[in-house]
């Protein structure tokens, strides 16, 4: 079997255990079953860390499911590569050569050493910044909920921001906290954390070691590192901006708010389209203009390597540096002086059109099954699904049951990745060797 099915058989095997385990009266409040679409739905979101939700996590599952819900997006934030390979490392079996190209293949490593290595920082950077995030989230939940209540809610809520996930016990997820500058700034830290991929944190740490331990030479950052950190920053600064102009006179989002919150709103709505599903305003009362830049922005989405799905900020810069090159008339792309492979090229390249090509399909068969929705918001919650966001304009619950089954599917796609979901229907891909002439043809 090849390692695109094997990830995707793996998803799918979690999102199965997910449902049964949701299905079952004890993880309900009332103690009744669940509907088994609403329990499908609910656990593709939660192992794809999508935050998408037909019905209230807070108030619909018990403690047992919310605490299933919470297990399944951690698992899913983690990764099927990641949970297996740890759990072969917990019974101390070594890996065999398959299992270290899974390990490559699955994390885009340049080679097969270190995998062990690979898997528990992985696992413990998930712990530290976890952690770090439920004791700083106790110091405002505790004060009002209490110890019992507090407990659960920071916990909740620090794994389901650290993982991307956007699931929340609050029924308006964090619209109650859009003044609370720490309860924000912890959220919204452990989403870019959540998002820039483990790489890039162990890159930075390896760094602040060399500084802390006064070396002269320090370590040299990575382009990944480079491309990664830059770009993120440049999206967070842009849609802090472009969502403060946007929506600064609506009078259902903004207007009512004093400048501090206006700005805090902003930079949270231009954070959490970085796949990460929280909301501090009404996404349903937002402009056109402004569904359709978080649209954009989703679609984004967050760096390879982390818990957030979308395009990939590293396929952004890379597409958008080829534009540069052909504009300066140049046959190479560069990146911060180094030449980018053809490879990547191809690859951005098909992850663009595999993307949008997937969006497409997948809006317009939605929209054969569910007419009366308005055509924007059907694409924002295809997009949504897509990129693993988990933002809604609040017509998830009301779709048709083919509807919902649809974005399960659609997350699922976005979840696994566009590249292995279309190399689990072609198969292993067979290289050739035959070389043609080239011969030029008009494009543009």
């Amino acid at each position: 079997m090849t390692i695109p099915r094997t990830i995707c058989l793996g998803f799918l095997a979690m999102i199965t255990v997910g449902t049964f385990l949701l299905i079952l009266p004890f993880s309900t409040q009332d103690g009744t079953w669940t509907d088994p679409i609403t329990a499908l739905f609910t656990a593709t979101s939660a192992v794809c860390v999508t935050g998408l939700a037909v019905v209230d996590t807070g108030s619909y599952f018990s403690g047992v499911g919310q605490f299933f819900v919470l297990a399944l997006f951690q698992l899913g934030g983690l990764g099927y590569m990641t949970t297996t390979t740890f759990m072969l490392l917990l019974v101390r079996r070594r890996f065999n050569l398959r299992q270290k190209i899974a390990i490559q293949q699955a994390f885009d490593r340049p080679g097969l050493e270190k995998s062990s290595f690979v898997i528990r920082s992985i696992i413990a950077t998930a712990i530290i910044f976890e952690l770090t995030g439920f004791f700083l989230l106790l110091l405002v939940f505790v004060p009002e909920q209490g110890w019992n209540q507090g407990l659960w809610l920071a916990l909740f809520h620090s794994i389901s921001a650290w993982n991307n996930a956007g699931f929340s016990l609050f029924s308006d997820s964090l619209i109650g906290y859009q003044s609370s500058v720490l309860l924000l700034g912890i959220i919204s830290g452990l989403i870019v954390l959540g998002g820039i991929g483990q790489p890039v944190i162990f890159e930075l740490y390896l760094w602040l070691l060399d500084i802390f331990k006064y070396k002269r030479e320090k370590l040299t950052f990575s382009l990944n590192f480079k491309v990664v950190t830059s770009t993120t920053l440049f999206l967070l600064i842009l849609g802090t901006i472009a969502f403060f102009f946007v929506e600064v006179n609506n009078p259902n989002i903004l207007v009512n708010l004093s400048f501090r919150d206006k700005l805090l709103s902003a930079w949270f709505q231009s954070v959490t389209t970085r796949t990460a599903g929280f909301n501090t305003i009404d996404i349903s009362q937002m402009t056109a203009a402004g569904l359709f830049m978080t649209i954009a922005f989703m679609f984004i989405g967050a760096s390879p390597g982390g818990t957030g799905g979308g395009m990939k900020t590293t396929t952004f810069r890379v597409l958008a540096n080829c534009t540069k090159a052909i504009l300066q008339g140049k046959e190479e792309v560069y990146l911060y002086r180094r030449q980018v492979p053809l490879n990547l090229i191809l690859k951005a390249t098909a992850v663009l059109v595999g993307s949008v090509t997937t969006v497409i399909i997948l809006t317009i068969l939605i929209a054969i099954t569910d007419p009366h929705i308005p055509f924007i918001q059907l694409l924002f919650e295809v997009v949504s699904a897509f990129a693993t966001v988990g933002l809604s304009t609040g017509i998830t619950a009301g779709l048709s049951a083919l509807g919902k089954i649809i974005l399960v599917a659609t997350m699922f796609i976005g979840r696994v990745g566009i590249i292995a979901f279309m190399g689990t229907l072609l198969g292993d891909p067979s290289p050739s060797h035959v070389r043609y002439p080239e011969e030029n043809l008009l494009v543009g």
